[in-house]
């Protein structure tokens, strides 16, 4: 194993703050990360790292070895990508995560259309309803909707959702149409929850906020169920504008109460490398912030 090599594998592991994620991030067996990264040790004469049975920490001299193998490598980078040429195709694995029906829904048409422009990209998804943290499982780009917190990822804004409430036409023909959130207490409610705690509604009007528990018979614990109860005409349900758009553009759900909503929710695109981001991030990157900024379910 080269140099470059081994600076490239020091590098995922201090990223990762491990053996193992780092070696599932470059498709390697966590003995040959270990290898790799006590060979360098052994080479230069210094501890790089603190391993502990839980964590892998930088010591002060792989704190500075690690600033510089970051700059030689994305010199490198650069300089293989000027040689190459401007055009050049970007190559090489390329891994992205997002929330699951989001993912679905939204981001994976994108991927197939990376796959499309991009042969030499190899794309893995993984979408699952929680913050995946980058480096320490291996992932180059997420995708998140919320409001970020301050954090050394790069960020890039594509887009906004609604949270919404909404009601099949046939039910609100039944019960009638509630007004305001006060009325929602006459009124069948589907909510959903992750996690083990059932949400409040909560309302804004101008500078006031209104909190409702929902009346519910059923409760559940996927977005895209409680859409297709609310189709059903089993009661209102609230979820993000994405989740029920196709019902919505169908007729077959009515928005409530547009003007008691919160603030739209941003959603953003995040990666960690910044302007020196690799070709193939980029290139992913690139195309997701297209893709999604072109999507109509996600302009709030």
């Amino acid at each position: 194993m080269d140099r470059l090599d081994s600076m490239r594998i020091f590098v995922a592991v201090a990223e990762a703050s491990g053996f193992a994620p780092a070696a599932r991030r470059l498709a390697l067996s966590p003995p040959a990360v270990t290898r790799a990264v006590a060979a360098v040790e052994e080479r230069i004469g210094a501890r790089l790292l603190h391993r502990t049975t839980r964590v892998v920490r930088l010591t002060e001299a792989g704190t500075r070895f690690l600033e510089d193998c970051r700059r030689i490598l994305a010199e490198i980078e650069e300089a293989e990508a000027a040689a190459a040429g401007l055009h050049a195709e970007p190559r090489g694995p390329v891994a992205v995560t997002a929330p699951v029906l989001f993912g679905r829904l939204h981001v994976a048409p994108v991927l197939f259309d990376v796959a499309g422009r991009y042969p030499g990209l190899v794309v893995r998804s993984f979408f699952i309803d929680r913050i995946v943290p980058l480096a320490e499982e291996g992932y180059d780009v997420a995708v998140r909707i919320a409001e970020l917190p301050d954090s050394g990822l790069s960020a890039i804004r594509v887009g906004s959702v609604r949270r919404i409430v909404c009601a099949a036409p046939a039910y609100l023909a039944a019960h009638g149409t509630p007004r305001s959130p006060a009325e929602l207490a006459e009124h069948e409610a589907i909510p959903f929850f992750q996690g083990s705690t059932l949400r409040d509604w909560t309302f804004h009007r101008g500078h006031q906020t209104e909190t409702i528990t929902p009346q519910a018979r059923l409760i559940v614990n996927q977005a895209d169920v409680a859409v297709a109860a609310a189709v059903a005409g089993r009661g209102l349900t609230r979820v993000m504008s994405y989740q029920a758009a196709a019902a919505i553009r169908a007729g077959e759900l009515a928005v409530l109460m547009e003007e008691f909503e919160p603030p739209p929710i941003p959603i953003h695109v995040v990666h960690q490398e910044g302007r020196r981001a690799s070709a193939r991030v980029r290139a992913l990157v690139d195309v997701l912030a297209e893709g999604l900024r072109a999507d109509p379910a996600l302009r709030g």
